[in-house]
């Protein structure tokens, strides 16, 4: 039996950018409440969170990791997460799994991209959201500015719950037992007071008594509101600590166990049921006497151990020996072992109750996003998706000796199921096999996996482009095809017409055949052969996409009719149609944002302008750097990590993601129709 109930359950996800001390914070509160005699080292590689060789090497997380500890009658659930931005997916996959967002920010670095776009998810995903400021003993601080800054960033509701004092060397209450003096900057009593505030606008008794009575309120009567403010957004409690020194770590940990919100306080995962136009959203509770319901946000595979499934319980009670189901299959798999996760050790335990987190191992059916259930009434649960970044930068792949193809693709399939910003695809006109995930460092960590872990050595090189086709206007297309070889030809003739689509909406196809001159047996093989171009091309050999096309007339024989007639004349028909209807080659245009020393601003914006790009806007930020935001043809940012590293002596850093289709220049159409008439002759 679990020696606490769902009521007693916190699930926190640490995250922010890297270098804010996520993993740091994480080993100081573990030693605080004596789970490890002493904090671990990230220098040192002696942290649990960071336990792969390759994050010890590189002295930051590239994956997320989980632990676990109690305090207060509590027990937390603690998710520390990568900050860097080019392992974006394996951050915000983490979130349906948890009530709260824990952002760390460094004191010295104050906010960055990856922050605001954290934030950003897990406000999508309406989960309470708590700041931590870390670091704050650092020298030449600005504390008050910092405040400042995040409020201006992330809205008035975030108010410091503590605050710093003696340089950062403790913090001061200001809810708990706001009694405290020599805050650093503000004064307690002004700080205690706006929050007060924030939470009694939730409750209007409350503010009653408040307002009209003059009550002073105790941190009882403030807790429901406190949760309801946290819910709503209406507020964003701001703490401060250092992790280094333990500094605030004793009011951290009292703030996690008496004011986040156990898994009946959140705001409740958008389960939904049933697919297409019977989608309906369902509500799962955190009721151990009901069905179980679990969620599956991470997937591990192991050399050793098997493939793990790390899932959070929503609903019911799992034990060992259940037999629980995936999604909607009828086979149930049986429960043989049920883990804790404590960075690398997995701890067996017999039962887990809502809101706990937990791994199975050796299920190879189970998949990330999938949901874990004992009823068939839960078969077609699934979460509403994650909106993760679509990875972009991409390598073409393949093994560096003949005959480990099989042991490249299952090992590629592997790492795809972990990772949800982590694709391949294969290019057919190209015959590449390309991986593309959010950045260099994501591709180069996922490279060494393949020769560290799976023993595969691979050769590299840029893929194509992703380039796509459409047309601007509206044209018709024509073309009899009539093959006579001796005996039973073939015949078919079509009439079409395409207009464009809305952008986005893809490909539609119309029979508007009247009279019979086509039987509707052969209208699909038309709609056939209009696909086959829709995948290879028409202009340059790229995918078209976002047309509009309907079959309005034609011819038929009663003898030489046959599907691969009328395929063939849809095919050419309708390239015959687009070549008409001014055709466009569309590139990606991505969003492009750069980190770097200021006084490296006029050779970047130089440089992107000169591969057909602009910059935006620009931010500076603390310690003589600035943020550029922009955007770029992705075709032009080839080898762009290099010549970054050279304008900026190896300080600067991008993330891009896209941001959408752009036609080509003319001139460049051209080239590209040319080659791809060229090579077709």
């Amino acid at each position: 039996m679990s020696d606490y109930n769902a009521e007693d359950v916190r699930n926190i996800a640490l995250v922010g950018h890297a270098g804010s001390g996520k993993t740091t914070l994480v080993e100081a509160l573990l030693a605080a409440t004596g789970v490890i005699p002493s904090p671990g080292n990230v220098a040192k590689g002696t942290t649990v969170c960071d336990f792969d060789p390759l994050e010890k090497e590189l002295q930051h997380s590239l994956d997320a990791a989980i632990t676990s500890f109690s305090t207060g009658g509590k027990h937390i659930n603690l998710i520390d997460t990568p900050g860097y931005p080019d392992f974006l997916g394996r951050s915000i996959s983490v979130l349906p799994a948890v009530e709260t967002a824990a952002l760390v920010i460094n004191a010295q670095s104050g906010i960055e991209p990856m922050s605001i776009r954290m934030m950003k998810a897990a406000q999508n995903r309406k989960l309470c959201r708590l700041i931590v400021v870390n670091q704050i003993d650092a020298p030449d601080l600005d504390l008050a500015g910092l405040t400042e800054q995040i409020r201006e960033t992330f809205g008035a509701e975030c108010l410091p719950i503590n605050l710093p004092a003696d340089g950062g060397k403790r913090v001061v209450d200001c809810f708990f037992q706001p009694t405290g003096e020599g805050a650093d900057f503000t004064s307690v009593e002004d700080a205690h007071s706006h929050i007060i505030d924030q939470v009694v606008e939730v409750d209007e008794a409350l503010m009653e008594v408040y307002l009209e009575q003059g009550q002073d309120l105790a941190p009882e009567q403030l807790h429901d509101p406190f949760e309801t403010a946290l819910r709503e957004s209406h507020l964003i409690p701001v703490c401060f600590v250092s992790a280094q020194t333990g500094a605030g770590i004793p009011e951290l940990l009292e703030i996690l166990a008496r004011l986040m919100p156990n898994p009946s306080e959140g705001n409740p995962p958008p389960f939904l049921k049933g697919e297409g136009a019977t989608l309906l959203p369902v509500t799962v509770k955190p009721d151990p006497s009901l069905h179980v319901v679990a969620h599956v946000f991470k997937i591990i595979n192991d050399p050793f151990r098997g493939k793990l499934g790390i899932f959070r319980i929503h609903q019911g009670r799992m034990t060992t020996g259940a037999q629980i189901l995936i999604g909607d299959a009828r086979k149930p798999f049986k429960v043989n072992h049920l883990y804790r996760l404590h960075g690398s050790e997995l701890i067996e335990v017999s039962e887990g109750v809502p809101g706990d987190i937990l791994a199975v191992s050796r299920v190879d059916d189970i998949h990330f996003d999938a949901v874990l259930h004992d009823s068939h009434e839960e078969d077609h649960f699934h979460l509403a998706s994650l909106e993760c970044p679509l990875p972009l930068f991409g390598l073409a792949i393949n093994t560096a000796k003949r005959g480990d193809e099989q042991k490249l693709t299952d090992a590629l399939h592997k790492l795809e199921s972990e990772d949800p910003c982590f694709h391949l695809e294969h290019n057919a006109a190209a015959n590449e096999t390309i991986i593309r995930g959010l950045g260099e460092l994501h591709l180069k960590v996922l490279l060494r996996r393949l020769t560290e872990q799976f023993h595969v050595e691979v050769e590299t090189h840029p893929p194509s482009i992703p380039y796509r086709e459409t047309i601007m206007g509206k044209a018709e297309g024509h073309h009899r095809h009539k093959k006579q070889t001796g005996g039973a030809g073939q015949f078919g003739e079509v009439y079409l017409r395409v207009e464009p689509n809305e952008r986005g909406a893809g490909f539609e196809f119309i029979d508007a055949v009247v009279g019979g001159v086509i039987p509707g047996n052969f209208i699909p093989s038309i709609e056939k052969g209009v696909r086959q171009v829709l995948d290879e091309g028409a202009v340059a050999g790229y995918p078209l996409q976002d047309v509009k096309v309907t079959v309005y007339d034609g011819k038929f024989h009663p003898v030489d009719s046959k599907d691969i007639a009328f395929a063939t004349a849809g095919r050419k028909a309708f390239v015959d149609a687009v070549l008409k209807a001014q055709p466009v080659i569309l590139e990606p245009i991505v969003k492009i944002r750069i980190t770097a020393q200021d006084s490296a601003m006029g050779d970047l914006a130089g440089d992107l302008s000169s591969r057909r790009g602009r910059i935006n806007g620009s931010e500076t930020k603390s310690r003589g750097r600035i943020l550029l935001e922009g955007e770029a043809p992705l075709a032009e940012l080839s080898g762009y990590d290099a010549r970054l590293k050279a304008m900026t002596g190896g300080e600067g850093t991008y993330s891009i993601e896209l941001s959408h289709y752009d036609p080509v220049p003319a001139n460049i159409q051209k080239q590209m129709a040319d080659a791809y008439q060229r090579a077709e002759d």
